[in-house]
């Protein structure tokens, strides 16, 4: 059994981003320009991306020995896995050697400058359903406009991160069909802030985020990006998101059981979150950075086009949608 090879991470603290993070193909420049360096024996180019407190923390009189071991180890690097983005600015590479396989995390600031790595032995991936088995209910009650959602980037902001790449942002919806007042100073101009949100299905409460202020509309907290939220386990692989819920407005606490349709807390405005929203996604852990996102279909949806219901079955919204449960 092989021990954990190295970690470094540079002194000051990493920034949270919440389905904002950097393109796959950035990381992939810099840890194909790192792994050929570290093949050819050029432990000094290992360094050439690193920035200035990371070249500091791990010079080349430490490189060397620690490339040498590696090496000795593993071998030299031959291909990797297709990779896959995690909050905060990183990026995990699944690397096939010539006697094992490595899992190789990068962190990368603004300037794609290295601020963080990673060497372990590979940890098998989580299985992804290819499709869920849960029955999922739409999370609330009323009408709802799908501001972000759908398969592709154009439609859906959150597709570029692994565990999101499905989600889905719903704005609520007032009587007069907008998503709030002429003010839209404060929360409570916001038809969807204070709303009821549901569990869409039965489950095991396995992790809550609670105490995280709402923001005024038009500031975001990348700092706490998730907000106020509740994850809820349907089964082994399935597992619920919500979140930017309201501060202390959630009703219930890890390890509870949870019934669908039943109320877990109030629509808020926290977390990394410019208006009063809620964020929903299906993903196949409870761990949130080392999830995968599944495509969730809501068993009964009212899809409502000029005006008029149109019941749908099954259905997966996209961007612009309005919709309401049936």
């Amino acid at each position: 059994m092989r021990k954990l090879i190295f970690i470094v991470i540079c002194a000051y603290s990493l920034p949270l981003a919440f389905a904002q993070d950097k393109p796959i193909s950035r990381f992939e420049k810099v840890v194909n320009k790192m792994v050929k360096a570290i093949n050819e024996k050029d432990y000094a180019a290992t360094g050439e991306d690193f920035d200035r407190n990371m070249e500091e923390f791990f010079p080349l009189e430490k490189r060397k020995p620690f490339f040498e071991n590696l090496s000795a180890q593993y071998g030299k690097i031959r291909k990797f896995d297709e990779p896959r983005l995690t909050p905060p600015n990183q990026a995990i590479f699944a690397a096939h050697c010539e006697h094992g396989k490595l899992d190789i995390k990068v962190w990368l600031d603004e300037k794609d400058k290295v601020i963080g790595l990673l060497f372990l032995p590979h940890k098998p991936d989580i299985p992804i359903p290819e499709k869920h088995q849960t029955k999922l209910s739409l999370p609330f009650k009323g009408k709802w406009l799908v501001f972000w959602g759908g398969d592709t980037k154009e439609l859906n902001l959150h597709h570029d991160a692994p565990n999101q790449k499905f989600a889905f942002d719903f704005l609520g919806v007032g009587a007069d069909g907008k998503t709030c007042n002429d003010s839209s100073n404060t929360n409570e101009d916001y038809y969807a802030f204070g709303r009821e949100i549901l569990a869409p299905a039965d489950g095991v409460v396995t992790d809550v985020i609670n105490g995280v202020r709402d923001n005024v509309p038009g500031s975001m907290n990348p700092y706490s990006a998730l907000g106020n939220a509740v994850l809820i386990q349907h089964s082994e692989n399935e597992v619920s998101v919500l979140a930017h819920l309201k501060l202390d407005s959630i009703k219930v606490k890890v390890g509870d059981k949870v019934r669908a349709g039943q109320v877990i807390g109030l629509c808020g405005n926290s977390g990394n979150s410019s208006e009063p929203h809620l964020h929903y996604h299906l993903q196949n852990t409870p761990i949130i950075q080392d999830g995968t996102g599944i495509k969730c279909y809501f068993q009964k949806v009212n899809l409502i086009k000029d005006g008029k219901d149109q019941p749908k079955v099954n259905y997966s919204p996209i961007k612009r949608d309005i919709i309401a449960a049936e």
